[in-house]
């Protein structure tokens, strides 16, 4: 899969993002995109090879490999990568709105077509929401799918048509435990930051709303 259009999609997001905004771009492109491309995908590239049980029983080891992966990391990284992206088009097809009306009416309609305020701000909020939501639910899956973010060494599989209990090992567990660790730190940071922009908006928008009620009021 190319990777080119969710990163042409962040960059044309950061043009309408606050300061927050800009540094959640640069953690997803930086710290989770190129390090998925660059590292993770190849740690995870022969993990059904590599898997190796003590027995050659047909079948034993498929088996016992998609009863402890029932899905492969690298593929559900991928899926929440897209999935926590993805609700930047909103703010984008929000912005193409503005920009079809202001030709629809052709006049100035908006002092900035990529100003968060009115209906950009409540498009841009539910984005924000719907991102972190998308985090939130990912960690859950990673930790409920595989007990937990740490890698055995060792599985002890008893699955038909396994003969018996039989012991089955993990390549690079340490290399593997250690990437998880980071991409799911990176992932928290992104929550943090991400209800840290949602956080600074609402008060920003009621600090507009107070004041300008203020000045009406003693007007």
């Amino acid at each position: 899969m190319s990777w080119g259009f969710l990163r042409d999609l962040l960059t044309g997001v950061n043009k309408y993002s606050t300061g927050i905004g800009r540094i959640w771009v640069a953690v997803v492109f930086i710290f989770r995109l190129l390090v998925y491309i660059a590292v993770a995908e190849n740690i995870w590239k022969h993990e059904l090879d590599e898997f190796e049980c003590n027995v050659k029983q047909p079948g034993c080891e498929n088996v016992c490999f998609d009863h402890f992966f029932p899905v492969s990391h690298i593929r559900l990284w991928a899926l929440q990568l897209i999935m926590v992206s993805t609700p930047s088009l909103l703010v984008v097809f929000h912005v193409a709105y503005r920009e079809n009306r202001e030709k629809h009416h052709n006049q100035k309609l908006y002092k900035s077509l990529g100003q968060i305020d009115g209906g950009l701000l409540c498009t841009y909020l539910i984005s924000l929401v719907l991102k972190a939501g998308f985090e939130i639910v990912f960690l859950f899956l990673f930790y409920k799918l595989y007990n937990g973010f740490k890698v055995p060494r060792l599985v002890k599989c008893d699955i038909r048509p396994c003969p018996n209990t039989v012991d089955c090992y993990i390549s690079k567990p340490t290399e593997k435990m250690i990437f998880i660790y980071f991409l799911v730190a990176t992932s928290g940071l992104c929550i943090v930051l991400n209800l840290s922009e949602l956080s600074y908006l609402i008060f920003k928008y009621s600090i507009k709303c107070y004041l300008k009620n203020y000045v009406k009021k003693h007007q």
